[in-house]
C-alpha cells in the first residue's frame, strides 16, 4: 500500500526554484554536482557529439546506495530533450534532499538518477534524438516490420508546410484534417510513432539509436544485482498544467498494473491511468523505452510509471513541434525565426513559473516516496 504524502519537513535543503536550469550545460552542472557532493557513485555515458554550447553531452547516471542492492529506483530525465528542464530539477531536488534520501536508504532501495536520456535533444532544445528519433518509439524489434501509421502519412505534408509560420490555407487544411476526425484522433495520428518519413514527427526510427543501445548498456551495468525494479520517467507536454499523470508504463500485465495502482495509485487520490485501456491522455504507443528492462534486467521484477505533466494544450504542444520539425529540414532559416522556434518548443514543454516548479517537485517526490514504500513492501 502507498502511504500518504510525506511531510515537507527537512526537505528542502535548496529552494525549489535553484533545482532548476535554464540550459542542458547548466542542469548537467548542478546535477554532477549535486551528486558528487551527496557522495554517490557517477558513472558517464559520453555522447559523440558535442551540445549547442560547444559543451560535453552524456548521459550521466548516479547511484544513491549500495550497487547491489536487490531494490533499485530508476528516475530518470529528458528521454525527450527538452523536456528535461523539469525532469533534470526534479533530480537536483532529490539529491539535496536528506529526508527523502534517508527514507530510501533505511528501505534498503538503491536510487539510480539517469540525468538526460537524450542530452543531444536537451541541450539543442529538440524534443528528438541527433539522428531525429522519438526515443520513446525506437525500442522496436527491428528484425520484424515496423507498424505502418496511414494516418500519419496523410497528415505528414499538411504538418510539415514549405514555409513557416504556415500559411492561412494550411491552417484550415490541418484545422479541417482535425474538424472530421477529431482532436483525441489528430493526437493519436500525430503521436503514436511512425517509421516511415525520417525528417518527420515523432519518427521512430528503422534502426536503435546511440541512445537506445546506451539505455540498454546503463541497465546491464547498474540493475543485474535487482530483483525488484521500479521506473519513474519523467516527462512533460501533456494534460491540464501542472498535474502529473501517472501513466502505467509496463507491458499490458494484470499484475504489474495492480503493484503500480497499489504503490501510486493513493487510493484513488493519484490514480493510474493506462495506454492499454483508454484512461490515459496518452494515444497507445509502441517502441516505449522501459521495454528495455524486460530483455536487459530478466531477473527482475518490474513496475513503471511515467509521470506526465501538463504545460499549454495539445494543439500548442504539436504547433511548436511542427515548428520545430521544419527548422530541421531548413536550417537555412533566419536567425531570429529560429529563436522563435526554439522558444515556442521550450515553452510547451516548461513552463517557466514558481508555481509550475512547485507542483513538479512536490508530486515527482510523494511518487519516489511511494515507489520506496512498494519496493520495500511484501513481494
Amino acid at each position: 500500500m502507498a502511504g500518504p504524502a510525506p511531510s515537507r519537513r527537512g526537505c528542502c535543503v535548496i529552494p525549489v526554484n535553484n533545482a532548476f536550469s535554464d540550459t542542458y550545460a547548466q542542469a548537467r552542472v548542478k546535477f554532477l554536482g549535486a551528486a558528487a557532493n551527496a557522495g554517490m557513485a557517477l558513472h558517464s555515458y559520453e555522447h559523440p557529439l558535442k551540445g549547442r554550447e560547444g559543451e560535453t553531452l552524456a548521459m550521466d547516471v548516479a547511484v544513491d546506495g549500495p550497487a547491489d542492492a536487490e531494490s533499485l529506483l530508476i528516475v530518470s530525465s529528458a528521454c525527450h530533450g527538452a523536456e528535461g528542464f523539469c525532469g533534470s530539477g526534479v533530480q537536483v531536488h532529490a539529491a539535496h534532499d536528506a529526508e527523502w534520501r534517508a527514507r530510501a536508504r533505511d528501505a534498503g532501495v538503491a536510487v539510480l538518477y539517469v540525468h538526460a536520456l537524450n542530452p543531444h535533444g536537451f541541450s539543442w532544445l529538440r524534443r528528438v534524438t541527433h539522428e531525429n528519433v522519438d526515443l520513446n518509439r525506437n525500442f522496436q524489434d527491428f528484425g520484424q516490420p515496423l507498424p505502418v501509421n496511414a494516418a500519419y502519412a496523410e497528415l505528414h505534408p499538411l504538418l510539415l508546410p514549405p514555409e513557416w509560420p504556415p500559411t492561412a490555407e494550411n491552417e484550415a487544411a490541418v484545422n479541417g484534417w482535425i474538424a472530421k476526425h477529431g482532436l483525441t484522433q489528430y493526437q493519436a495520428a500525430v503521436s503514436t510513432g511512425q517509421h516511415q518519413f525520417a525528417d518527420g514527427l515523432f519518427f521512430g526510427g528503422t534502426a536503435p539509436t546511440w541512445n537506445n543501445r546506451t539505455v540498454r548498456q546503463m541497465l546491464r551495468d547498474h540493475g543485474q544485482a535487482a530483483r525488484r525494479v521500479a521506473w519513474i520517467d519523467l516527462h512533460t507536454g501533456l494534460g491540464p498544467s501542472g498535474l502529473g499523470e501517472r501513466i502505467f508504463a509496463c507491458r499490458d500485465d494484470a499484475a504489474a498494473f495492480q503493484r503500480a495502482r497499489a504503490w501510486w495509485g493513493g487510493d484513488g487520490a493519484t490514480p493510474i491511468t493506462s495506454i492499454y485501456d483508454g484512461s490515459s491522455t496518452s494515444a497507445k504507443l509502441t517502441g516505449m523505452m522501459w521495454a528495455a528492462v524486460y530483455d536487459e534486467c530478466p531477473q527482475a521484477e518490474y513496475t513503471g510509471i511515467a509521470l506526465e505533466y501538463g504545460t499549454v494544450p495539445i494543439t500548442e504542444v504539436i504547433g511548436a513541434l511542427r515548428g520545430d520539425h521544419w527548422l530541421y529540414q531548413h536550417p537555412e532559416a533566419p536567425a531570429e525565426l529560429q529563436a522563435q522556434i526554439r522558444q515556442r518548443l521550450k515553452d510547451a514543454f516548461y513552463t517557466d513559473t514558481d508555481a509550475w516548479r512547485g507542483q513538479i517537485v512536490s508530486q515527482a517526490r510523494q511518487a519516489m516516496f511511494q515507489a520506496v514504500d512498494g519496493l520495500a513492501g511484501p513481494g
